[in-house]
């Protein structure tokens, strides 16, 4: 009887759950899964196929830009984590008690406000006669105004910025669990800073290297409004191409079939990135 209790207790505990993954995710995947294959025929004629995926691989344009995407945003995560990497140690093991917290906090602070004013920010730091071009006039480097929007560096600082808290996060939870006494001990050893790092460091930071470059990844993958503001309306990214077909065409199908083959490609780098990592997701979860 107390067995059938718990288990009824834990059902219940687990519906939630159960409910928002089906309500929120299953199906509407189902669902978007089930338009990409219609193709239209005529007025409210639909046939099913996979001619939507054809026009993908035949228009040059929507390839490059899935294309593009995906390594932009491969070199996002890296640069992220290169430069939260040395942040995350610096808080979590040469910082103590109110500094530890302040630096902390001072990483929270900007996502305080939401992506789109944090974006505009940048817009008004690297614009034409934004406070970058005027200051670099101002002590003589330039003698006109400069555009530092509408290019790939700016669309690769907004990403970095974007998604740093969520690299520095797992990696400062994973490197404070780190005993202080191993570095030491390697120093006493005779071990030098790059092979402490190579040695112990590094593999025991991986779990939140690996769980920091995933959600970044998967950020930069499906971020809108960074490239398209920073980037222009040219900036070529595939989830502006997913919005047009949705928004601006009406062509459902089509930018459901887009929206597959971006959920596809980001399943598949997770999936080679975890193997090269030597890692498992639930591992890399679990911290």
């Amino acid at each position: 009887m107390t067995s059938d209790k718990s288990k009824l207790g834990f059902f219940l505990l687990l519906s939630p759950l159960l409910l928002w993954l089906m309500t929120l995710i299953i199906l509407p995947h189902v669902g978007m899964f089930f338009v990409s294959i219609s193709e239209k025929v005529g007025v409210r004629q639909y046939e099913t196929g996979f001619g939507n995926y054809a026009v993908f691989f035949n228009e040059p344009l929507y390839w490059n830009t899935f294309a593009r995407t995906a390594y932009m945003s491969i070199a996002a995560t890296f640069l992220t984590l290169m430069i939260g990497f040395p942040i995350a140690y610096y808080i979590a093991k040469l910082t103590k008690g109110r500094t530890k917290t302040t630096l902390f906090l001072m990483c929270l602070i900007p996502f305080w406000v939401s992506e789109l004013v944090r974006t505009f920010g940048w817009m008004i730091l690297l614009r034409e006669t934004g406070v970058v071009s005027n200051f670099l006039q101002y002590i003589g480097l330039v003698d006109g105004p400069i555009e530092f929007l509408y290019n790939d560096a700016a669309i690769m600082t907004g990403l970095v910025y974007t998604s740093m808290l969520f690299m520095v996060v797992p990696l400062v939870t994973t490197l404070d669990s780190l005993d202080d006494s191993l570095i030491e001990a390697s120093y006493d050893l005779g071990g030098n800073g790059y092979t402490i790092l190579r040695e112990i460091i590094i593999p025991h930071a991986m779990p939140g290297i690996v769980s920091g470059c995933i959600v970044v990844f998967m950020l930069s993958l499906g971020n809108y409004l960074t490239p398209i503001l920073l980037g222009g309306k040219d900036s070529l990214w595939f989830t502006g191409l997913i919005y047009s077909q949705f928004i601006t065409r009406f062509n459902w199908e089509l930018g459901s079939a887009f929206g597959f083959l971006l959920l596809g490609l980001s399943s598949l780098i997770v999936f080679v990135g975890l193997k090269l990592s030597r890692q498992s997701l639930t591992e890399t979860m679990g911290r």
